[in-house]
């Protein structure tokens, strides 16, 4: 199969540059023509791909070559661009910043090359002039491999600025193919942990992705912008398919007891048998809504692959989990930032609370973690977990090599996966008896806890490195 979706990296210098302002407007101002955009994001980034989608009408997709493999960028690319004219890829950080420690693995230059895209750098023109052709001559020439193909000016101050910045790249053999000059409008507010979730400012974020398409279309040549990305090289290789990996992967083994499991609670406890659909599958009922926003959307497909039908619902507003839910996955985001709603809506975390006490499988990441715990910042949860989850001045961030400690509803002991750390909160104690994780960097550790059909665990994975995981979590909700 040979891959030649139009596409381009939009990278930058640094962080801060304005990426993602002019990937989400480039996005936007392709699809207001009529184009199928594909909105891809270099990284673990969850709140990015949420405008990209906004921008798009499609599902914004990470390309984390430290989560899920080198191997697996392209499939993954071709997997979501499959049927789209363009794709624009929004890189992370510096174009040639990745892992710690790993060289370029999981950098925006490492994805631009496993794609063959050509890169558009943007680069902050606000406090230089002539400089700024030295700074895109050394960016564009550090690596051979990477075709840093054009630039795009952002901050620009006054119409004499632009001259100036012109004139020095003249010299540099790379074209510019954007100026942008300063527009407070499309600023979009951030806090601890990076911008706003879409879902948390619908309405204001549809305005600032339009404000962003605006200024692109006005100081962008799109025209040349997707000339250039129709010039990206050819891939060969198929598509990722959900089916198909979670058909090929090892078949899960029966569940076993959890070493250090709690025993029911018979406060939970339910004799009512978990309704099951008319075919003889779980629901698998996924959390979503303004507190819980942190998810890849090939979870959910692994998941239906597997057998489940996949229902979400929302912890501040959903009274009752859906109709025959047998498992549960609650991903990350922002509940510090809802705890006395979550906290008020009893009824749900009773529901949560008497599903997991009867040993239906529940996958709990970052957000979740929080959620199961005995309280948040002094407001009640749904104590599923005896720990204490409080916020914290740490920010806690970067990759990890982890592995399986305890059998799990999703993973046997020793299974090795990759994730990825990213929260200002901490919860005491940090592991239980039976811990989910052994990580390694930035020390040694155990964390995260497994009791019963619960993993809860700090670590973002990305299932589509291990489809395994889902196939099992499934097939927990057909036997437990």
């Amino acid at each position: 199969m040979v891959i030649s979706v139009p596409r381009l990296v939009i990278a930058a210098p640094s962080s801060g540059s304005g990426k993602t302002t002019v990937a989400t407007g480039l996005m936007a101002a392709f699809a207001s023509r009529g184009l199928a955009v594909s909105p891809h994001k270099v990284g673990p980034d969850y709140i990015d791909p949420g405008y990209h989608a906004l921008a798009t009408g499609r599902v914004g997709r990470n390309l984390d070559a430290y989560l899920c493999g080198t191997e697996l960028i392209a499939p993954l690319f071709a997997h979501g661009a499959r049927g789209c004219d363009l794709a624009v890829v929004e890189g992370v950080m510096g174009l040639y910043d990745g892992a710690a420690g790993e060289g370029e693995l999981a950098s925006t230059a490492q994805v631009a090359k496993l794609l063959r895209a050509p890169v558009v750098l943007v680069v902050d023109a606000s406090s230089q002039s002539r400089s700024v052709a030295a700074l895109v001559h050394g960016f564009a020439s550090w690596d051979p491999e990477v075709r840093v193909a054009g630039v795009i000016l952002n901050k620009v101050g006054s119409s004499r600025h632009e001259e100036m910045l012109r004139e020095a790249l003249d010299e540099s053999g790379v074209p510019v193919l954007g100026c942008l000059r300063r527009a407070a409008q499309v600023d979009t507010p951030a806090r601890h942990l990076g911008l706003v979730p879409v879902a948390e400012r619908r309405s204001d974020a549809v305005d600032a992705v339009g404000a962003m398409a605006e200024q692109v279309r006005r100081g962008c040549d799109l025209d040349a912008l997707y000339a250039l990305a129709r010039g990206a090289g050819e891939l060969s290789g198929a598509a990722w398919d959900a089916a198909e990996v979670v058909a090929s992967s090892p078949p899960p083994p029966l569940p076993v007891p959890t070493l250090g499991a709690a025993p029911p609670d018979p406060r939970h406890r339910s004799e009512r048998p978990r309704p099951q659909t008319p075919d003889g599958l779980r629901v698998v009922a996924v959390a979503g809504g303004a507190a819980f926003t942190f998810s890849y959307a090939e979870h959910a497909e692994l998941l239906t692959a597997a057998g489940a039908e996949v229902v979400t619902f929302d912890p501040l507003r959903d009274e009752q989990l859906p109709d025959g839910t047998g498992g549960l996955v609650i991903g990350g985001g922002f509940p510090e930032m809802y705890a006395p709603e979550l906290s008020a809506n009893e009824p749900l975390r009773k529901a949560v609370a008497e599903l997991a006490f009867g040993g239906a499988p529940v996958a709990a990441e970052c957000a979740g973690l929080l959620y199961l715990s005995r309280e948040l910042d002094e407001q009640p949860m749904c104590g599923v977990l005896d720990v204490s989850a409080r916020m914290s001045e740490r920010l806690t961030l970067g990759y990890r090599d982890a592995v399986a400690v305890s059998d799990s509803a999703l993973a046997v002991a020793g299974t090795r996966m990759r994730g990825h750390e990213f929260h200002r909160t901490v919860v005491e104690p940090g592991a239980g008896a039976a811990p989910a994780w052994g990580v390694r960097a930035p020390e040694r550790r155990v964390e995260g806890f497994v009791q019963q059909g619960v993993h809860a665990s700090y670590l973002h994975t990305h299932w589509a490195s291990q489809p395994g995981v889902a196939r099992r979590f499934v097939e927990r909700c057909r036997t437990s």
